[in-house]
């Protein structure tokens, strides 16, 4: 039997845990008709916490709607990929575009687009013009049917604000049409924050925000049991329990976890051709700990700041919440300085305060994760030396 725990970024896991409510509010919204709030949305949350997941998931929902579906991610050129997405089965494609200023280039050109030197030059409203444009003309086709169009935008950021703001103008004028149109986006809090705060992009700050935690543990256990009843093993309610715990309720975590405790009972010195065992559980959950040090932390401590790295490395001498005085002395900074990446690690997901005066750490084993590495004795051996 396959293993049917997916812990892949962006893979859509057997079991999508936590995020019912969600996926009902887009659904009434699509179906609610033009104009509906949750026509236009935004998701946030840590890495990890299942954001493209989230998008996949919605996209389904339109998708059983016959609804078109475009999914994009932010990185540069993405307005010209959802043009030629949109033209696609016409004999019309934009053939390229590069941005800030966009050059076109090649045969089949779309309607009204000017050459100079072999180039066209569009400004941002041109630009907004002509997605807008092809964005009409497939909706006047999708339109007798009875359907609609929806685009999930990934990993947003403000280093695409320049086709940002197109995308915005354009899908703007549409719902003030009345068309059949819906727009998701999704990013880091900063980046979306970015973006939303933008001066031509007020527009967006009216999209519903979602902002993705972490999940209940009686909803974790409910899936673990599931998902392993489903495909064909059993584990107790004590195994089930230890699953859930060390997941802390961290979507990427659940299926971590369950990746490698189901390949651990089929695999190894546990394998057990029916059932789950303490031991395969056990086993499971310290090899997820390691993956997720690799897959998670490490990639969100190395896009810190130098400074928001010292603060949690700080923040790993100990065993549970930090004060933040403390942390202060301990980066020889006073607490108004401090307080700026106490602030924008907060914002990120990354930390949490606890109580008045202290923090803890929000992704799981990122405490152990960064006292595994050396830079925690470097601090370590700093902070003795003070």
């Amino acid at each position: 039997m396959p293993n049917p725990f997916k812990p892949t970024a962006g893979m859509t896991p057997p079991v999508l845990v936590g995020r019912a409510d969600d996926i009902e509010d887009f659904s009434y919204a699509l179906d609610d008709g033009v104009g509906a709030p949750g026509r236009l949305m935004y998701l946030t949350g840590a890495r990890g916490v299942g954001k493209t997941v989230m998008l996949n998931a919605l996209g389904d929902v339109a998708r059983h709607r016959d609804w078109l579906v475009i999914d994009e991610t932010a990185e540069s050129g993405f307005l010209g990929r959802l043009i030629n997405a949109l033209h696609e089965g016409s004999k019309s494609r934009l053939s390229s575009v590069t941005m800030p200023t966009a050059s076109v280039s090649g045969l089949g050109l779309p309607v009204g687009v000017s050459l100079n030197l072999g180039a066209a030059q569009f400004s941002r409203e041109e630009r907004a013009l002509d997605f807008r444009r092809a964005m009409s003309e497939r909706l006047d086709a999708l339109s007798r049917k009875h359907r609609g169009i929806l685009i999930t935008l990934d990993e947003v950021q403000a280093s695409g604000i320049s086709e940002m703001r197109a995308l915005a103008t354009a899908v703007q004028h549409l719902i003030r049409e009345h068309r059949d149109v819906a727009f998701i986006f999704a990013g880091l809090p900063s980046m979306v924050e970015d973006v939303i705060n933008d001066d031509v992009l007020t527009f967006l700050r009216r999209a519903e925000r979602k902002h993705l935690g972490d999940v209940s543990l009686d909803d974790v256990k409910r899936a673990f049991a599931t998902t392993i009843e489903d495909n064909g093993r059993h584990a107790s309610d004590s195994v089930l329990s230890m699953l859930a715990q060390a997941t802390n309720g961290y979507p990427f975590m659940i299926q971590l976890v369950g990746y490698w405790a189901w390949r651990a009972s089929q695999t190894g010195p546990y394998a057990d051709d029916e059932t789950i065992t303490e031991e395969a559980a056990a086993r499971g959950i310290a090899q997820a700990k390691i993956k997720l040090g690799d897959m998670v932390h490490g990639p969100a401590v190395d896009g810190l700041s130098a400074m928001a790295r010292d603060y949690l490395l700080a923040m790993a001498q100990d065993d549970g919440p930090s004060s933040t005085g403390e942390i202060a002395k301990r980066l020889e900074r006073d607490a108004t300085y401090a307080n700026v990446y106490r602030t924008q690690l907060i914002k990120e997901d990354i930390i949490y305060q606890s109580s008045y005066g202290y923090v803890d750490f929000k992704l799981p084993y990122l405490r152990d994760y960064l006292r595994e590495h050396g830079a925690y004795h470097q601090m370590r051996r700093t902070i003795k030396g003070l």
